[in-house]
């Protein structure tokens, strides 16, 4: 499958996973505090600008055996969006972009998941201002742990790229030089950490 036969952008070299638990089925809870729900976008053609939600929440269930029936649902609060730059963030709020005053939420729900091994691609509804637009998310699994609270922990990680402006977020600028102030293509960025609802079996 297509999904599943991506090549990495860069190569990092990174710790190998943990495994806390031979089998991560279950349900689980996003911990906000470990997770990072984020995107970047091109700024006057030359650099990019990285920004996330500060609040969320979201839940889970995860079946290896039949990926089909597992399921995930996020679901954002417009208004916690940061690019650590106050104008820029008062913008975004504002109509131009994600009118947080008429639609206070950002959501996620999934519609559909494969498995092939660690990697997994999760299909589902985006909601941003009240238009729905499917998308694939591909995720890559990080590996589980138990911390020193007993809790069982999954880690994931995604990225897709999404054109903004199928949600209606359009507002943009020419700059004299050519093109645009903002891209429209969006790259969405996940760094998930999810806490098991009920301790898996190791």
């Amino acid at each position: 499958m297509g999904l599943f036969n991506r090549k990495a952008e860069a190569t990092e070299t990174v710790e190998a996973p943990s495994v806390a638990v031979n089998d991560i089925s279950g349900d689980y809870t996003l911990d906000p505090s470990h997770t990072r729900i984020g995107f970047s976008a091109r700024h006057a053609m030359v650099t990019k600008v990285r920004g996330n939600f500060e609040e969320f929440e979201g839940t889970a269930h995860v079946d290896t055996q039949t990926p089909a029936n597992s399921s995930v649902k996020v679901v954002i609060k417009a208004a916690s969006v940061t690019t650590h730059n106050e104008q820029r963030d008062g913008h975004l709020k504002t109509p131009d972009f994600f009118d947080v005053e008429n639609y206070p939420e950002i959501s996620f729900v999934s519609t559909n998941v494969e498995r092939d091994g660690s990697e997994w691609a999760i299909t589902g509804d985006l909601t941003i201002n009240a238009v729905t637009k499917s998308i694939t998310i591909p995720f890559d699994e990080t590996g589980s742990a138990k911390d020193p609270f007993g809790n069982i922990r999954i880690g994931f990680e995604g990225e897709t790229t999404i054109d903004r402006t199928d949600w209606g977020l359009t507002f943009n600028a020419a700059l004299e030089t050519g093109g645009v102030l903002v891209s429209e293509k969006v790259k969405l960025e996940f760094d998930v950490s999810a806490i098991a609802l009920v301790p898996s079996q190791a």
